[in-house]
């Protein structure tokens, strides 16, 4: 029984660990929506240094493949990751306004595609799918009226609830895992206890040195 017990408090402590960054990242989402100002160039640089990351890894995979097809594109697409990554770093401010026109425009356009998919083929889902429609026109049009100020505040604010649901997600998968871990651990120590209460060989050998 000891190596089970092991595994268990192993995934115990996992689940514990799931909770916990959970817990980091709910805090660091909340505090992200109270001071979106400072959310908004910090998840830029991040997402710079990323691309950055991610370019200097993929050229260096791309050396590594040299000789094949996929060589060249390779280095293509490492060099222009690489590059937009020093961009972003670079120029937050600027890239946060290109990146909340951009998502204005997906909201509008999406919007309006669902509006007239939802009038049009009038499904099952038609109520939800026309609501769905309405709020993305009505988001991309109070972003895109704001705009260039509410790039200080959409990215940020996407950012931070992003790391809050994930963060929820985290926590939830974290205290059910522990939870299920506990109540198998409790139905096998029960079941352990309840065969050796009923262990035949037990039972035998009481009996034999009773005559």
């Amino acid at each position: 029984m000891d190596g089970p017990e092991r595994e268990g408090r192993k995934l115990h402590r996992s689940f514990g660990g799931l909770a916990l960054l959970g817990i980091l990242l709910v805090v660091a989402g909340l505090v992200g929506l109270v001071y979106t100002g400072v959310a908004t160039p910090t998840s830029m640089i991040l997402f710079g240094w990323l691309l950055l990351v991610g370019g200097l890894v993929g050229l260096v995979h791309a050396v590594q493949s040299r000789g094949t097809s996929y060589f060249w594109l390779g280095v293509v697409v490492a060099a222009l990751n690489i590059a937009a990554g020093v961009v972003v770093i670079r120029h937050p401010h600027g890239t946060a306004e290109a990146l909340t026109m951009f998502a204005a425009l997906l909201f509008l356009t999406g919007g309006v595609f669902r509006l007239v998919g939802s009038v049009v083929v009038r499904g099952p889902q038609f109520g939800w799918t026309l609501l769905q429609g309405a709020f993305g026109l009505l988001l991309g049009l109070l972003v895109l009226f704001d705009w260039p100020h509410s790039s200080l505040y959409v990215l940020g604010c996407f950012f931070s609830l992003a790391l809050l649901f994930d963060g929820l997600g985290l926590i939830a998968i974290g205290i059910g895992g522990r939870r299920i871990v506990s109540m198998v651990s409790e139905q096998m120590t029960a079941g352990g206890d309840k065969g050796e209460e009923t262990d035949p060989l037990t039972q035998d050998s009481q009996k034999w040195s009773e005559t």
